[in-house]
């Protein structure tokens, strides 16, 4: 009984170091691949003349997805009144930032407030009328898939130049807002997989290069393992058991932006 008890403290020795510098590490994952996709939109501007504010009143953010054109409205938005002159230069700032459905984004949607109003480079305030914008929003074309575990970035620009229209006689200053994609970025990838026999509880490590980027533990009940939103490359991932007769397992794995790549089932050994 001595010598195998000797013989299997340096295991787990090795397991519990290792189980130690997992939990050091950065814990952005989860295991199962069925996570849904996540949106962060933003917004941003360039100037215009004669004009020194705009000022827009964000209510909401909805999204149109598949073929249904049923809106889907976002969680996590950052509700308020926003100066779009602020936000040139490349600045831009943070709109939503939530879980969304898998599939086709054909559309975004901002609904807008009533307290829209710009000021002038003289510095008289004058009100904007927003047809529609209240109800069905400021619309953007999209026709992008998304799928699950990948966070999308998309910005907006909000044209204020050719968004402000000066309705002749009547005195009437009108919003129509002029807005574009100017970016689509899915960040990173995921890499998912299955260890088998399930029930052993087994940590993952992606490695790439000489860095420890991540790290996970399966799930007991299926065996599974997913790491969402890492920097795309070439990766080396090494498996280690909780039960330690069985033996360490390395596999590689390449990352593709926007892509989940699905690694060969690993199958512990004693």
């Amino acid at each position: 009984m001595k010598p195998y008890s000797k013989k299997l403290f340096p295991l787990f020795s090795v397991f519990a170091i290792a189980t130690l510098f997992i939990f050091s590490c950065q814990k952005n994952n989860t295991s199962g691949s069925g996570d849904q996709p996540r949106l962060e939109l933003r917004l941003t501007d360039n100037p215009a003349a004669g004009i020194k504010e705009v000022w827009v009143d964000i209510r909401q953010v909805e999204i149109i997805t598949g073929d249904s054109g049923s809106p889907v409205m976002l969680s996590g938005v950052h509700a308020g009144v926003y100066n779009l002159l602020e936000l040139t230069g490349g600045k831009d700032t943070l709109l939503a930032d939530a879980l969304i459905p898998s599939g086709t984004i054909s559309q975004i949607r901002l609904i807008l407030g009533d307290n829209n109003y710009l000021i002038t480079s003289s510095g008289e305030k004058i009100m904007l009328k927003t047809p529609s914008a209240q109800q069905s929003g400021l619309k953007v074309q999209l026709h992008q898939e998304v799928s699950g575990g990948i966070l999308y970035r998309i910005t907006l620009d909000f044209d204020v130049a050719r968004s402000i229209v000066f309705a002749g006689n009547s005195g009437n200053v009108i919003l129509k807002p002029v807005l574009r994609v100017i970016s689509f970025v899915p960040s990173g990838g995921n890499i998912t997989g299955m260890v088998v026999p399930d029930s052993v509880l087994t940590s993952v490590i992606a490695i790439k290069g000489l860095d420890t980027i991540t790290s996970t533990f399966t799930n007991t009940a299926n065996g599974g393992y997913f790491f969402k939103d890492v920097p795309a490359g070439n990766y080396s991932l090494s498996f280690i058991p909780s039960d330690t007769t069985y033996k360490k397992v390395q596999k590689d794995a390449i990352v593709v932006l926007g892509q989940t790549t699905i690694v060969d089932t690993v199958k512990l050994q004693h």
